[in-house]
C-alpha cells in the first residue's frame, strides 16, 4: 500500500458517535458561581486527606477470581491483592520503596512490578509469589530504569520499557521467563524518540508498538517481530499524527488502536494488519482513548475524556455499536493493560471525582452493573467541596476550561482568598480527580481554581502545540484571566491571591511571581523549573530532549529559551514563596530550587524552602505528603488571610 492510499484509508470513517469537541464550549457567566450552603462544613484535616488511600495498577488473576494492585495502605505504595468478590485486601509485598505496575503472570504463581529508590526513577523489576513470600530482583540494573512489564498470553516471555540512566532513549526489551535471559527487542538510534505503549500478539511472535517523537505530537504503530527484531511501520503518515496501540484482538488481525483525526484530535480505530484498513470506531474533538479487547475479541472498550471528565464505553466489533458505562460523573476509566476478566465476564474499572478518591470497581458484563471493589477514603471526607466545571475566555479570545472548587458558605462580598492551581507537563490536564492540595485549601475557604491552559493535552493537537516556543508567554496570561474570572464572581479579594503547582505547575508559579509581579500576595513552588538552561545540564537526558522540543535548539533558538525562563524576571517577584523540592528528583533537579531560594535571598524577598530526602520528582510517602501540604496551608494562611496589607511589604 502506498503512502497516498494509506492516508485516504486514514480519512475513511464509519462513526459510533456523532462529532463534538471543544468548539462546543461557551463562557461561564461568573455572577453564576455560588458559594453553596453546608452546615456540615469543616476544614478536612489532612492526615485524613492522606491516610485516605490510594489504588493504582490493577491486574486479575489468571482464574478471575483475585485482582493485585498497587496500594499505600500502610503509607507506602506495595503489592496487595483482594478477592474479585470482594473481602479485606492481602499486603504481598513491604518496602519503603514505592512500587508500580503490577502483572499477574499468566500461570497464577508470580504478581511483577516495578520499584525504584528514593524515586530516582531507576526502576528495577521484581517478581513476588502470589501466595506471598520473597520478592525477587529479576533485574538488578542499578543505572537504568526497567519498567511497566507485561506478560505474552503463554507467560513464556516478559515485555518491559528501559532507559539507560545516561541515555534519552527508551527502547523495549524482551525477558525469557523460563531462564531471565533479557534481549533487545527495539534499537532506537534517534534521540529524540522513544518506544512506549505495546501489547503482545496472541501467539507471541510480535509485538505492537508505538513510537513517539519527544514533543509527543507524532508517534507511529510498528509490528515488531520478536524473534528478529526487525519493524514494520503499520501508519506510515506525514505531519504530525499520532497512531498509539492499545490491543491485539484474540485472532491476531486486528489492532485496536488510538488515532488521530482532523485537526489532531485523538479517536478510536480498528486496523487489520494484513491491509493496513484502518475503520474509525469513534468521531469526537474530544480526547477518545482505545483501551482493550474483550477475550473473544467480540468487545471492545474504550473511553472519552470530554473536558477532563471521562466515561467508558463498551462497543461491538463487528458493528461499532456502542453504549456507555452508568458510572457516577467524574473520572471513569478502564484500569491495567487487560482491564478485562480473563472469562470474559467482568470489567474492572475505576472511578473518582474531585470530592470522591479513586476506588476500583467490577462491573458486569451480563447484568451491567457495577460493584465497588475498593473502599479509599477516611470517613471524614463525606463533606468535600466538588469541583465545578468552568469555561472563560483569555486574552485573544481563545476559551480555557478550569475546574473551580467553591468553599462553602461564603458570601459574595469580595473578602475570600484564592489560589491558582496550574497544572504539570505542560502536555498534561487538570481532570476531575481527587485533589488533595485542593480540597485542603477549599474547605479552609480558599477558592481554587485549576486552568487548562494552551499547552494542555485534551483539547486537539493545536491547542497542545500552542505554547511552543512561548512557555510562560500565551499560557501565562490564561492564568490571569482565571484571575479575572475569580474576580467577576465578586467572591474574590484580589489582594488575596496565591499561586501553587508541581512540575511545568512550579515553573508557572516562578514566571507568574516574576512576570506579573502585583497580581500575587503568596506563592508555593513545588519543584518547578527556574531555568531552562540549567535544566539542559542536570536533568534527565530524555527531558533534555523534551525541552528543546518545545523551545528549539538551544543555541540557535537562545532568546526563546531566556524569554521562557523565570530567572529572567525572578528579581522582581515580591510574593512570598515556598519551595518544596526531592532532592532524588532527576526531571527538575535541586540544583533548580535552589537557584531559586537563593537568587530571592540575595534580593531580601521572603523565601522558604523544604528538601525531602528519599523522595523523587513528586512525593510518594506519606508523611512526607502530609507535611508539604501542611506547610502550603499555613503558608496560605500566613499572607492571605489577612486584612489586605500593601503587597510592597512583601
Amino acid at each position: 500500500m502506498t503512502l497516498g492510499s494509506l492516508t485516504a484509508v486514514l480519512l475513511l470513517a464509519m462513526p459510533a458517535l456523532a462529532v463534538s469537541g471543544p468548539d462546543d464550549r461557551r463562557p461561564t457567566d461568573p455572577k453564576s458561581i455560588a458559594s453553596p450552603p453546608n452546615p456540615q462544613a469543616r476544614s478536612v484535616p489532612v492526615d485524613d486527606l492522606f491516610y485516605t488511600r490510594g489504588v493504582e495498577f490493577p491486574s486479575w488473576s489468571p482464574d478471575s477470581k483475585q485482582v493485585a494492585f498497587i496500594t499505600n495502605m500502610t503509607g507506602r505504595y506495595n503489592v496487595w491483592k483482594v478477592a474479585a468478590g470482594g473481602g479485606w485486601p492481602i499486603q504481598l509485598s513491604q518496602s519503603e520503596e514505592r512500587q508500580d505496575a503490577a502483572a499477574w503472570s499468566p500461570d497464577g504463581k508470580w504478581i511483577v512490578y516495578q520499584s525504584d529508590i528514593g524515586g530516582n526513577e531507576l526502576a528495577d523489576l521484581f517478581a513476588i509469589p502470589a501466595d506471598g513470600g520473597a520478592a525477587v530482583n529479576l533485574t538488578g540494573t542499578p543505572a537504568a530504569n526497567e519498567v511497566s512489564p507485561v506478560f505474552s498470553r503463554d507467560g513464556k516471555q516478559l515485555l518491559f520499557a528501559y532507559k539507560p540512566k545516561i541515555s534519552s532513549i527508551w527502547d523495549f526489551a524482551v525477558m525469557e521467563w523460563g531462564t531471565r535471559k533479557v534481549r533487545n527487542l527495539t534499537r532506537e538510534q534517534e534521540k529524540d524518540r522513544i518506544w512506549e505503549r505495546a501489547a503482545w500478539a496472541p501467539d507471541g511472535r510480535f509485538v505492537y508498538a508505538s513510537r513517539y517523537n519527544a514533543s509527543f505530537t507524532d508517534a507511529d504503530l510498528f509490528r515488531v517481530d520478536v524473534a528478529t527484531g526487525s519493524a514494520e511501520n503499520l501508519t506510515a503518515h506525514r505531519g504530525d499524527l499520532r497512531f498509539v496501540v492499545a490491543d491485539v484482538s484474540a485472532d491476531g488481525r486486528t489492532v485496536l488502536m488510538t488515532g488521530d483525526r482532523s485537526r489532531g484530535f485523538p479517536n478510536v480505530a480498528l486496523l487489520v494488519v494484513a491491509t493496513k484498513t484502518v475503520t474509525w470506531a469513534t468521531d469526537t474533538q474530544w480526547e477518545a482513548e482505545a483501551k482493550a479487547f474483550s477475550p473473544d475479541g467480540r468487545t471492545f472498550a474504550y473511553q472519552i475524556n470530554a473536558d477532563g471528565r471521562s466515561d467508558v464505553f463498551l462497543a461491538d466489533t463487528a458493528t461499532l455499536k456502542s453504549r456507555k458505562l452508568e458510572l457516577p460523573e467524574g473520572l471513569n476509566s478502564t484500569e491495567g493493560s487487560r482491564p478485562f476478566s480473563p472469562d470474559g465476564r467482568s470489567l474492572v474499572v475505576s472511578h473518582q471525582a474531585s470530592n470522591n478518591p479513586k476506588d476500583l470497581w467490577i462491573w458486569d458484563l451480563a447484568t451491567n452493573q457495577a460493584r465497588q471493589l475498593t473502599y479509599s477514603a477516611i470517613a471524614s471526607l463525606r463533606n468535600l467541596p466538588p469541583a465545578q466545571l468552568v469555561q472563560y475566555p483569555s486574552f485573544d479570545g481563545k476559551i480555557i476550561s478550569a475546574f473551580l472548587w467553591k468553599p462553602f458558605n461564603l458570601k459574595r462580598d469580595g473578602t475570600h482568598p484564592a489560589v491558582v492551581l496550574p497544572h504539570g507537563g505542560p502536555t498534561d490536564q487538570t481532570v476531575d480527580s481527587f485533589n488533595r492540595m485542593a480540597a485542603a485549601l477549599a474547605s479552609r475557604g480558599y477558592f481554587c481554581i485549576a486552568p487548562n491552559v494552551r499547552g494542555s493535552t485534551g483539547y486537539g493537537l493545536e491547542f497542545q502545540k500552542a505554547n511552543f516556543q512561548d512557555l510562560g508567554g500565551g499560557d501565562l496570561q490564561d492564568v490571569v484571566y482565571a484571575l479575572k474570572f475569580l474576580e467577576a464572581t465578586g467572591y474574590v479579594d484580589m489582594k488575596k491571591v496565591g499561586i501553587a503547582g508541581g512540575s511545568y505547575g512550579g515553573f508557572m508559579t516562578l514566571m507568574a511571581i516574576g512576570k506579573t509581579p502585583g497580581l500575587w500576595s503568596a506563592a508555593v513552588d513545588l519543584y518547578g523549573v527556574i531555568d531552562w538552561y540549567t535544566m539542559l545540564q542536570h536533568a534527565d537526558p530524555f527531558l533534555r530532549e523534551y525541552e528543546k522540543a518545545l523551545l528549539g535548539d538551544p543555541v540557535r533558538d537562545r532568546a526563546v529559551y531566556e524569554r521562557a525562563s523565570p530567572i529572567t524576571y525572578i528579581r522582581d517577584a515580591k510574593a512570598p514563596l515556598l519551595v518544596l523540592q526531592g532532592e532524588n528528583d532527576i526531571r527538575v533537579p535541586k540544583e533548580e530550587a535552589e537557584q531559586v531560594a537563593s537568587i530571592l535571598k540575595q534580593h531580601g524577598r521572603t523565601v522558604e524552602t523544604k528538601y525531602y530526602s528519599q523522595e523523587g520528582h513528586g512525593f510518594r510517602r506519606r508523611e512526607n505528603q502530609v507535611d508539604s501540604i501542611q506547610r502550603m496551608i499555613d503558608w496560605f494562611d500566613r499572607f492571605l488571610k489577612h486584612d489586605s496589607p500593601s503587597r510592597s511589604a512583601h
